[in-house]
């Protein structure tokens, strides 16, 4: 499962990579396992770089919770963070309207943690009492507002390895997440 991210166009994404019908609908996609239900939010906006989720994409995920019994925990996934990660670059181009998702999550307490990347860095914090997990870059790596710059324009580190997170969710609900570098071809 992925999901668009702010430079993906959604009717091309659904025919290349989902081999889908073209639409420029939001893609939102959910997948039942065993013990897990992940629910994949499309927080893309059409042309634009920040991230809303469109009153389609909330009923979708309220009715996906709805039908999940409240046992079973539900990782909800999307691009585009829902609350500032304190980094400028990326904290003007986050999900804005985040306080809709927030008033979802506190009618389903088995929503367990929100997933996400667009920040091009590994980082943990909390949205609506929730763990908010951002993947690392797979393509370069957001400076931190303290590290050196070469100009006000150098967001990025370009010779950094991509990375990649591990979402571990055990029997007692209980979610670790590692991080581990992606080493280059020997």
């Amino acid at each position: 499962m992925i999901c668009p991210g702010n430079h993906d166009e959604r009717a091309a994404f659904r025919r290349h990579l989902l081999g889908r019908p073209e639409t420029t609908a939001p893609i939102n996609q959910v997948h039942r396992a065993a013990g897990v239900v992940i629910a994949l939010c499309d927080s893309s906006v059409p042309g634009r770089d920040e991230g809303f989720l469109e009153d389609e994409t909330l009923t979708w995920l309220e009715d996906t919770l709805a039908r999940t019994p409240a046992r079973v925990p539900v990782l909800v996934g999307f691009h585009h963070p829902p609350a500032r990660l304190h980094i400028p670059f990326v904290d003007g181009i986050r999900q804005f309207g985040a306080e809709r998702l927030a008033a979802i999550a506190d009618r389903h307490p088995n929503l367990a943690a929100f997933l996400r990347g667009h920040a091009h860095t590994a980082a943990a914090t909390v949205f609506a009492g929730r763990p908010l997990l951002v993947a690392p870059g797979v393509v370069s790596t957001t400076r931190l507002p303290w590290e050196h710059r070469a100009h006000p324009e150098d967001h990025v580190h370009l010779d950094r390895p991509p990375a990649l997170a591990f979402h571990l969710l055990d029997d007692e609900g209980r979610l670790t997440t590692h991080y581990r570098c992606v080493p280059a071809p020997a």
